[in-house]
């Protein structure tokens, strides 16, 4: 199954937790788009240890995601 994530958010948690969303789907076997609007197109503003935003989108992109602005 395809999948779209739309992340218009700035808030570090919620950003995080959308990209592992989208890992896990990934593990699973979908097929999975994240699309940044907003204030979510700048992914790595935020990034901090409690939220590695930018481990996640490696993964995320090594894993055959597909990132979209």
């Amino acid at each position: 199954m395809q999948i779209l994530i739309i992340l218009s958010s700035n808030i570090p948690e919620i950003k995080w937790n959308a990209i592992r969303f989208g890992n896990f789907l990934l593990n699973v076997g979908e097929e999975v788009t994240i699309f940044l609007n907003g204030p979510g197109v700048d992914l790595y503003e935020g990034e901090s240890e409690q939220f590695p935003i930018a481990e996640e989108a490696k993964l995320f992109a090594i894993s055959d995601g597909f990132l979209a602005a």
